[in-house]
């Protein structure tokens, strides 16, 4: 029977609790109830009570209730409830989650939900699932549903949204429970591919090479969180490999642009251990949204109205130096076997002869500083006399990859 674990603050939230969990049995689901309720007692319906949440992430309740310092506790009520959910569906205890409330009781279980694996079920009943709704997702496989009115006591609103979550959440656990052992199909080893719009036939012709040597490529559009979301999965372990053509977000994170994916960016796979094999796919460009909206500071600079909601922004040759050295200085970090290749006449679609972001200058610089930060590391930079989307370069990076991943050295396409 699947088991649906229900993480929520029983001390305000109680009597909704008590209803989601008897509708979860009536829906023939066993129930696991964690209270995170820093002033609570369990409400006489939790499994899990708040000292036991407050000790898996280190700390003491009583303590945390003497300060009253509200957003810490609730800070240290999300690590722990991150801790105990992760063991228990790391146990085989728990085959999905279900969690309704206001901003805070969100934050928690948002908390617990971004640290369970890729896959099990975790759907999320919040006022707050509107507008930039990122700080709850994270880059995990979250569901969000918007509870219309706050979550305070069953009404004829709450019911039918409650109970169309409860409907959702027992069919997905009872799915999982089903299949999570299962034998997979046909079961290839992943590989992750960074990809923009402008990079596209590269990673194209890349992922249709790796698919006829045997693997399964995993395709992320590099907006700031889909190259959080590739790291995370080379983080859990899911991944073979990393063909991270696309590095674009680095450069939204130096200048400032709005798809930056953090500081860390470029490092998981290096910290794992994980062949990867990389290049500057879209590093001439920093993405803002619409012209209105580019900060003044920029006023003067070369830019490209992609769309009407997309304005893009030539880096310079300072900034290509920058990011040049940052690249270097993250792969040498790295772990696993690493290669490197470089498009030497564009590394991006407008990147080229006669195109609006032509800047030999600027990529010159970028490309030297790589070649610089990897002098006498042992990674080898490969130089490509080409334009990253032209016929060869994509090919030639898939194979590279297969080779650091099978440990062989013969790389041409048979």
């Amino acid at each position: 029977m699947a088991t649906v674990i229900l993480l929520g603050t029983f001390d305000t939230k109680g009597e909704e609790y008590a209803w989601l969990r008897d509708r979860l049995r009536d829906e023939g689901c066993e129930t696991l109830l964690i209270d995170a309720g820093v002033f609570s007692d369990g409400h006489g319906i939790a499994d899990v009570l708040p000292a036991e949440v407050a000790a898996a992430a280190g700390d003491d309740l009583e303590e945390l209730r003497a300060a009253r310092d509200r957003g810490a506790s609730m800070r240290v009520m999300a690590r722990g409830a991150a801790v105990l959910v992760k063991r228990f569906v790391d146990e085989g205890q728990a085959d999905g989650l279900l969690a309704v409330g206001g901003s805070g009781g969100s934050s928690v279980a948002a908390k617990a939900m971004q640290a369970m694996p890729v896959g099990v079920p975790k759907l999320l009943v919040s006022t707050m699932a509107a507008g930039d709704v990122s700080p709850y997702v994270g880059v995990s496989d979250v569901t969000l549903m918007y509870s219309v009115v706050d979550v305070s006591g069953i009404n004829s609103i709450s019911r039918r949204v409650f109970g169309n979550a409860v409907a959702a959440i027992a069919a997905m656990a009872k799915h999982y429970a089903a299949t999570a052992d299962a034998p997979a199909e046909d079961e290839k080893p992943l590989i992750g591919a960074t990809m923009f719009g402008l990079t596209t036939p590269a990673v194209d012709e890349a992922r249709a090479r790796l698919t006829e040597l045997g693997y399964e490529v995993l395709v992320f559009h590099a907006t700031g969180a889909g190259g959080k979301a590739m790291e995370a999965l080379a983080e859990a372990g899911f991944l073979a490999g990393v063909l991270d053509l696309t590095t674009t977000e680095l450069a939204d994170d130096l200048v400032g642009g709005v798809l930056t994916a953090g500081p860390h960016r470029l490092e998981a796979a290096g910290r794992m251990g994980l062949p990867q094999v990389v290049s500057v796919g879209a590093l001439d460009m920093v993405n803002f949204g619409p012209e209105a909206t580019i900060p003044a500071s920029f006023a003067g600079r070369r830019f490209l109205v992609h769309n009407p909601t997309v304005t893009l922004m030539r880096t310079s040759a300072s900034e290509m130096a920058t990011l040049g050295t940052s690249i270097a200085t993250k792969l040498a970090a790295a772990t696993g076997p690493v290669a490197v290749f470089l498009p030497l006449q564009g590394v991006s679609g407008i990147d080229v002869a006669d195109g609006p972001f032509e800047d030999a200058a600027a990529d010159a610089a970028l490309f030297a500083a790589i070649h610089q930060g990897l002098d006498g590391t042992g990674i080898p930079v490969t130089d490509v006399d080409c334009r990253i989307n032209d016929p060869g370069f994509g090919l030639a990076a898939a194979n590279a990859l297969h080779a650091l991943i099978t440990g062989t050295t013969t790389t041409e396409k048979e």
